[in-house]
Protein backbone atom coordinates (compact mmCIF):
# COMPACT_ATOMS: atom_id res chain seq x y z
CA UNK A 1 0.00 0.00 0.00
CA UNK A 2 1.34 3.78 -0.78
CA UNK A 3 1.92 5.98 1.58
CA UNK A 4 -1.04 8.20 0.70
CA UNK A 5 -3.37 5.37 0.90
CA UNK A 6 -2.01 4.48 4.77
CA UNK A 7 -2.68 8.37 5.06
CA UNK A 8 -5.96 8.53 3.69
CA UNK A 9 -6.81 5.19 5.54
CA UNK A 10 -5.16 6.16 8.90
CA UNK A 11 -7.37 9.69 8.75
CA UNK A 12 -10.57 7.67 8.54
CA UNK A 13 -9.31 6.19 11.67
CA UNK A 14 -7.70 3.04 10.76
CA UNK A 15 -5.18 2.80 13.47
CA UNK A 16 -2.93 -0.20 11.49
CA UNK A 17 -2.61 2.30 8.77
CA UNK A 18 -1.35 4.83 11.24
CA UNK A 19 1.27 2.21 12.50
CA UNK A 20 2.64 1.49 9.10
CA UNK A 21 3.69 4.91 9.23
CA UNK A 22 4.80 5.01 12.10
CA UNK A 23 7.12 2.09 11.29
CA UNK A 24 8.38 3.16 8.17
CA UNK A 25 9.24 7.11 9.62
CA UNK A 26 10.01 5.67 13.48
CA UNK A 27 13.70 5.70 12.86
CA UNK A 28 14.11 9.14 11.21
CA UNK A 29 11.97 10.54 13.91
CA UNK A 30 13.80 8.95 17.16
CA UNK A 31 17.07 10.12 15.17
CA UNK A 32 16.08 14.03 14.90
CA UNK A 33 14.98 14.06 18.57
CA UNK A 34 18.46 12.48 19.83
CA UNK A 35 20.50 14.57 17.74
CA UNK A 36 18.49 17.31 18.99
CA UNK A 37 18.26 16.41 22.52
CA UNK A 38 21.21 14.29 23.36
CA UNK A 39 19.69 11.76 25.53
CA UNK A 40 18.16 8.79 24.83
CA UNK A 41 15.09 8.38 26.92
CA UNK A 42 13.82 12.00 25.98
CA UNK A 43 13.93 11.60 22.45
CA UNK A 44 12.24 8.02 23.05
CA UNK A 45 9.63 10.32 25.29
CA UNK A 46 9.81 13.12 22.21
CA UNK A 47 9.13 10.66 18.94
CA UNK A 48 6.29 8.80 21.22
CA UNK A 49 4.48 12.03 21.97
CA UNK A 50 5.14 13.35 18.71
CA UNK A 51 3.66 10.46 17.36
CA UNK A 52 0.87 10.32 19.58
CA UNK A 53 0.49 14.02 18.28
CA UNK A 54 0.57 13.49 14.97
CA UNK A 55 -2.49 10.68 15.12
CA UNK A 56 -4.64 13.21 17.34
CA UNK A 57 -4.04 15.55 14.56
CA UNK A 58 -3.90 13.85 11.60
CA UNK A 59 -7.05 15.20 10.11
CA UNK A 60 -5.42 18.50 10.26
CA UNK A 61 -2.86 17.00 7.45
CA UNK A 62 -3.61 18.67 3.98
CA UNK A 63 -0.87 17.15 1.75
CA UNK A 64 2.64 17.40 0.57
CA UNK A 65 5.35 15.48 3.10
CA UNK A 66 4.10 13.34 4.92
CA UNK A 67 7.47 13.04 6.36
CA UNK A 68 8.41 16.44 6.65
CA UNK A 69 5.04 17.14 8.77
CA UNK A 70 5.55 14.68 11.16
CA UNK A 71 9.47 15.68 11.80
CA UNK A 72 7.91 19.30 12.80
CA UNK A 73 5.51 17.75 15.24
CA UNK A 74 9.09 16.14 16.29
CA UNK A 75 10.91 18.57 16.31
CA UNK A 76 8.26 20.77 18.60
CA UNK A 77 7.90 17.70 21.13
CA UNK A 78 12.08 17.74 21.37
CA UNK A 79 11.94 21.45 22.04
CA UNK A 80 8.97 20.78 24.79
CA UNK A 81 11.00 18.40 26.45
CA UNK A 82 13.94 20.72 26.49
CA UNK A 83 12.03 23.47 28.29
CA UNK A 84 11.05 20.99 30.47
CA UNK A 85 14.43 19.66 31.77
CA UNK A 86 15.53 23.29 32.32
CA UNK A 87 12.37 23.80 34.25
CA UNK A 88 13.65 21.15 36.18
CA UNK A 89 17.38 20.41 35.92
CA UNK A 90 18.63 16.82 35.81
CA UNK A 91 20.68 15.52 38.90
CA UNK A 92 23.91 14.92 38.56
CA UNK A 93 23.41 11.50 38.80
CA UNK A 94 21.15 11.42 35.55
CA UNK A 95 24.38 12.94 33.64
CA UNK A 96 26.59 9.83 34.51
CA UNK A 97 24.40 7.91 32.20
CA UNK A 98 25.41 7.42 29.02
CA UNK A 99 23.65 5.68 26.63
CA UNK A 100 25.39 4.29 22.80
CA UNK A 101 22.09 2.89 21.67
CA UNK A 102 21.75 5.25 18.74
CA UNK A 103 25.32 4.98 17.41
CA UNK A 104 24.83 0.63 17.09
CA UNK A 105 21.91 1.19 14.55
CA UNK A 106 24.03 3.15 12.41
CA UNK A 107 27.11 0.39 13.47
CA UNK A 108 28.88 -1.12 10.02
CA UNK A 109 28.98 -4.56 11.25
CA UNK A 110 31.81 -5.11 8.37
CA UNK A 111 34.08 -2.36 9.73
CA UNK A 112 37.28 -3.22 11.69
CA UNK A 113 38.39 -1.93 14.89
CA UNK A 114 39.84 0.60 13.92
CA UNK A 115 37.48 2.25 11.77
CA UNK A 116 35.06 1.65 14.16
CA UNK A 117 37.01 3.81 17.02
CA UNK A 118 38.13 6.70 14.38
CA UNK A 119 34.36 7.05 13.52
CA UNK A 120 33.41 6.98 16.95
CA UNK A 121 35.91 9.90 17.75
CA UNK A 122 34.61 11.62 14.71
CA UNK A 123 30.58 11.22 15.96
CA UNK A 124 31.93 12.28 19.55
CA UNK A 125 33.74 15.54 18.04
CA UNK A 126 30.50 16.33 15.37
CA UNK A 127 28.13 15.64 19.11
CA UNK A 128 30.37 18.15 20.93
CA UNK A 129 30.21 20.64 18.35
CA UNK A 130 26.12 20.09 17.44
CA UNK A 131 25.62 21.21 21.16
CA UNK A 132 27.48 24.12 21.01
CA UNK A 133 24.72 25.39 18.33
CA UNK A 134 21.19 27.05 19.39
CA UNK A 135 18.52 24.94 18.95
CA UNK A 136 17.35 25.97 15.96
CA UNK A 137 20.72 25.99 14.16
CA UNK A 138 21.13 22.36 15.26
CA UNK A 139 17.74 21.87 14.40
CA UNK A 140 18.25 22.27 10.46
CA UNK A 141 21.66 21.26 10.31
CA UNK A 142 20.13 18.18 11.93
CA UNK A 143 17.20 17.81 9.19
CA UNK A 144 19.59 19.06 6.19
CA UNK A 145 22.99 17.16 7.05
CA UNK A 146 22.08 14.25 9.03
CA UNK A 147 18.53 13.48 8.20
CA UNK A 148 19.08 14.67 4.26
CA UNK A 149 15.86 16.84 4.32
CA UNK A 150 15.56 19.52 1.35
CA UNK A 151 15.29 23.35 2.29
CA UNK A 152 11.21 23.16 1.47
CA UNK A 153 11.12 19.82 3.96
CA UNK A 154 13.34 21.52 6.68
CA UNK A 155 10.74 24.98 5.88
CA UNK A 156 7.51 22.83 6.15
CA UNK A 157 9.14 21.14 9.37
CA UNK A 158 10.11 23.73 11.28
CA UNK A 159 7.63 26.20 10.27
CA UNK A 160 10.06 28.89 9.69
CA UNK A 161 10.58 30.83 6.12
CA UNK A 162 13.05 28.82 3.73
CA UNK A 163 15.33 31.89 3.21
CA UNK A 164 15.48 32.09 7.31
CA UNK A 165 16.50 27.86 6.92
CA UNK A 166 19.17 29.07 4.40
CA UNK A 167 20.49 31.59 6.66
CA UNK A 168 20.65 29.08 9.76
CA UNK A 169 21.97 26.21 7.63
CA UNK A 170 24.60 28.57 6.38
CA UNK A 171 25.27 30.18 9.87
CA UNK A 172 25.85 26.42 11.24
CA UNK A 173 27.59 25.04 9.06
CA UNK A 174 29.81 28.13 9.59
CA UNK A 175 30.52 27.79 13.09
CA UNK A 176 30.95 24.11 12.81
CA UNK A 177 33.26 24.42 10.81
CA UNK A 178 35.19 27.12 12.57
CA UNK A 179 34.68 24.46 15.23
CA UNK A 180 36.63 21.97 13.64
CA UNK A 181 39.45 23.66 12.61
CA UNK A 182 39.42 25.02 16.02
CA UNK A 183 39.57 21.33 17.43
CA UNK A 184 41.47 19.60 14.47
CA UNK A 185 43.64 17.58 16.78
CA UNK A 186 40.64 15.98 18.35
CA UNK A 187 39.80 14.58 14.56
CA UNK A 188 41.29 11.42 13.27
CA UNK A 189 43.50 12.56 10.80
CA UNK A 190 41.55 11.31 8.29
CA UNK A 191 38.81 13.66 8.69
CA UNK A 192 41.03 17.05 9.25
CA UNK A 193 40.25 19.97 7.41
CA UNK A 194 43.11 21.28 5.52
CA UNK A 195 43.84 24.50 5.96
CA UNK A 196 43.14 27.35 3.76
Amino acid sequence: MDEDKLIASAQQGSVPAFNQLVLTYQQVAYNVAYRILRDGDRAADATQDAFLRGYRALSQFRGGSFKAWMLRIVTNCSYDQMRARQRRPASALDDLVDSDEHSRILEDRAEGPEKYVERREFDSVIADALELLPPDQRTVVILSDIQGLTYEEISQATSVALGTVKSRLSRARAKLRDYLREHKELLPSSFRLDDE
